[in-house]
């Protein structure tokens, strides 16, 4: 690192800032850095106080003891338009690089209004032939000593402005300039032979500010650098990836080749959605890693959750739903057939060793059951679902010859059926919820107990209620004989039976009270304390 030392003039006011600046192999000083910018522009508070006026120092660039004075021509006043300028910085005959950070006083009364300015040379001193100067916000303005040759060979953009001028033109102004450091750094890339070398150290955000100058100055060699280092990177979090790719669309808009980079986020190849989602479920529900299918569900449901908000097209969220029904279908006979296995007279007389994994696999097919289902509620698509698990007879006379150890994750999915149907998230028909409710009731009974002791993630009140709205959705007559068998059971079992007071109650109401008041011609008290009490 060299060092330069940062000389401010404010009406008789010196100070002298030491100002670390790195020198690059190809033989020029790098911008400064955004604090010493920003320390520039707050040394210029006319809130600082003022000492004695004294003579303005020389400020001087030391390196390996050779001293490098420049002499600072008298100040033009900035325009913002193309002006010549024949004052030169005078160099000394020591080879290398010279760079100036100079703040000037002006004849202006107003502290505040003072002009800023920083000097920066890029190549050999002395050797510059032209000047660009780049106005920034606050005043506050760079001057940099460069070779027109470098930058028409370099920037269409300059070599169109120098065009369009007189030949010797010798100085540029550049206005509004948004990013002053970052333009200056993109200028210095212009003499930079390895410019993969310059950037490879730099973080994203600050090589999409240099692609945004080099897209602005058709500075092509760079805005390859930026595109293949951008490529090669990694993305950290989403946000750095949308400002990546909306920077890269922005160039490909404009006709820049930037392909490579858009195979991170899209692809050319066709895969139909359906055979990637089919294969990413079939991973999932054939794994027998307890923990990694755990897991890997939660992930796949959050993430098909995400596609559902944003998703807006109707044929691929079919597509999806097919694949998630032919899954639905294989598990349950897959179900169905160990169900049969396990409901074998001799089955229970083999060794603990044999029975074990049909047990196992028994809960595995009914917990990839409940997945689906639960990604269907989530589309809105489970009626068919419903409909299915409702004409599944033969599976739920089964279900009574197995241990309950070995049945009750099959009650989960009635379960989570009832609460579906109760919360409006399913709708079916009428004839679907009366036969899920003939078939599929009674074994949920039989295995309440267990549920309630052996189930962590089951909860009794919730399930209560959706048994209970599922049953109140039905004619008053289905109502009837369904309530009156629940009854009867509840009267022996108690606790080991689902409490359906509240729907008992409602049905009772709409038995006897309410053609009572019609006949009155009294308000009719509404049906809504089935959810009142459960829903606080």
């Amino acid at each position: 690192m060299a060092e330069i030392r940062l000389t401010k003039v404010e009406q008789g006011q010196t100070k002298i800032r030491n100002v670390p600046i790195a020198v690059t192999p190809e033989g020029f000083w790098c911008c400064p850095s955004p604090v010493v910018f920003q320390k520039t522009i707050k040394a210029q508070n006319p809130l600082n106080k003022t000492k004695p006026s004294s003579p303005p120092p020389k400020t001087t660039v030391q390196k390996k003891r050779t001293p490098i004075n420049e002499r600072k021509a008298p100040s033009t006043p900035l325009r913002s338009s193309v002006v010549s300028d024949d004052q030169r910085n005078c160099g000394s005959d020591t080879p290398g690089v010279s760079a100036s950070i100079v703040s000037e006083r002006t004849p202006r009364p107003k502290i505040e209004s003072l002009p800023r300015k920083v000097a920066i040379e890029f190549g050999e001193p002395g050797t510059s032939d032209m000047k660009v100067v780049l106005l920034g916000k606050q005043g506050f303005c760079v001057k940099l000593s460069v070779h027109k040759n470098v930058l028409v060979e370099n920037s269409s953009f300059f070599a169109d402005k120098l065009s369009e001028e007189e030949s010797n033109l010798s100085c540029l102004e550049i206005d509004d300039c948004e990013d002053v450091e970052i333009y200056v750094e993109t200028v210095g890339l212009m003499y930079c032979k390895e410019m993969k070398q310059r950037l490879i150290k730099q973080s994203v955000s600050r090589v999409l500010r240099i692609l945004k100058v080099a897209e602005l100055i058709s500075f092509n060699t760079c805005i390859q650098s930026c595109l293949k280092y951008l490529e090669a990177v990694p993305w950290i979090g989403e946000e750095e990836e949308e400002k990546v790719v909306s920077s890269v669309i922005r160039l490909q808009n404009e006709g820049i080749g930037v392909t490579p980079v858009l195979k991170r986020v899209s692809s050319n190849v066709a895969n139909p959605p359906k055979d990637t989602i089919s294969h990413i479920m079939e991973l999932v529900l054939k794994s027998n890693e307890e923990k990694g299918r755990r897991e890997m569900k939660s992930v796949v449901l959050k993430l098909l959750r995400e596609n559902n908000s944003l998703s807006s097209c109707t044929d691929s969220s079919d597509i999806c739903n097919e694949t998630i029904y032919s899954s639905c279908r294989s598990c349950l006979n897959s179900l169905l057939s160990l169900f049969k296995q396990a409901a074998e007279p001799e089955f229970a007389d083999k060794p603990l060793d044999n029975k074990e994994p049909v047990v196992k696999q028994i809960a595995l097919e009914a917990d990839n059951l409940s997945w689906l289902l639960e990604i269907l509620a989530d589309r809105q698509a489970a009626d068919e679902f419903a409909l299915i698990w409702s004409n599944q007879q033969e599976l739920a006379a089964l279900h009574s010859k197995l241990p309950i150890v070995s049945r009750y994750h099959v009650s989960c999915i009635t379960s989570r059926l009832f609460v579906g149907i109760g919360r409006g998230e399913l709708l079916p028909s009428k004839d679907t919820r009366h036969l899920l409710l003939q078939t599929w009731l009674q074994p949920l009974i039989n295995d309440y107990s267990w549920l309630q002791h052996g189930c962590r993630s089951f909860d009794r009140k919730v399930v209560e209620e959706g048994i209970g709205r599922t049953i109140l959705t039905l004619p008053l007559e289905n109502q009837r004989s369904i309530l009156l068998a629940w009854l009867g059971t509840f009267l022996k079992a108690g606790d080991n039976c689902p409490n359906l007071q509240r729907a008992f109650e409602v049905w009772w109401r709409r038995t006897f009270i309410r053609p009572y008041m019609e006949t009155q011609g009294s308000p009719q008290q509404p049906d809504s304390s089935m959810t009142s009490g459960q829903d606080t």
